[in-house]
């Protein structure tokens, strides 16, 4: 049965959800684990929607085994983090994100979604580099009205998000659900720390009316590189469908 099992007792009030699944350049994941750590979130809920792989997740040092797909919460900031330590299949985006989006409504929470635009010599992966990847928004039901307020421009093309993200904003389109996409260009081929920096900087941060400290994200950048690298390459083994993007409709205007 698909549901959303709670874990602790945790007080939130009108809270904010980032969504980190594995996608392009995996600029949800590692802006999310950012989250995670910096903030020392709680283990919060399980993800227990249907069509969700059947494996069980440990840490080093710990011999506690958890499901693939959690919640974390940060009570004093009012925010949760979706994290996924496993690609989503194409064939469970349909149910696993109706799953999300009915919890999110029943729960008055405002999510924020997050996606990579794949772009060709823009984002190489480093930080520090003086071209910035571009943030662009998008939004369902008064959504809009949090881009406004901090300039967040949409994107330049007509274009669609993919995979679960694409997924969960369509069902939160058909839900009238207030949410927020924030697109920012991507390595396509690489974990991009340097795009992640830019959501957390110039998207999260803002529209959660939350300090982030990215200064760890940039010290260990060649760290996570390594670290992500290694998990592209398991993404790598799905089909292209199943990982969440935005992308251009050219050809199709």
């Amino acid at each position: 049965m698909a549901s959303i099992k709670l874990q602790t007792d945790i007080d939130l009030d009108d809270p904010i959800l980032i969504e980190g699944l594995p996608g392009v350049g995996l600029v949800g994941k590692i802006a999310t684990d950012h989250l995670i750590d910096t903030f020392d979130m709680t283990y919060y809920a399980s993800v227990q929607c249907g069509g969700l792989p059947s494996v069980a997740v440990y840490r080093g040092d710990d011999s506690v085994l958890r499901p693939p797909v959690r919640l974390y919460a940060d009570a004093e900031r009012d925010l949760l983090v979706l994290h996924s330590d496993v690609p989503i299949s194409s064939d469970s985006t349909e149910t696993f994100a109706s799953c999300i989006v009915d919890w999110i409504a029943a729960n008055g929470i405002t999510p924020l979604f997050l996606s990579g635009l794949p772009e060709q010599g823009v984002a190489d992966g480093e930080i520090g580099t003086e071209n910035s990847p571009e943030l662009f928004g998008v939004a369902t039901g008064d959504g809009i009205s949090h881009l406004d307020r901090e300039g967040i421009v949409p994107p330049r093309q007509s274009g669609l998000v993919s995979g679960p993200t694409g997924a969960l904003l369509h069902e939160a389109i058909g839900a009238n659900l207030t949410g927020v996409g924030l697109i920012v260009e991507a390595n396509p081929q690489f974990p991009d720390p340097k795009a992640s920096r830019v959501l957390l900087e110039h998207g999260i941060s803002p529209i959660a009316d939350i300090d982030i400290d990215t200064t760890s994200l940039i010290e260990q950048a060649e760290e996570i590189r390594e670290a992500r690298e290694r998990f592209a390459k398991r993404m790598q083994q799905a089909q292209t469908e199943e990982s969440s993007q935005a992308q251009p409709l050219r050809g199709f205007q």
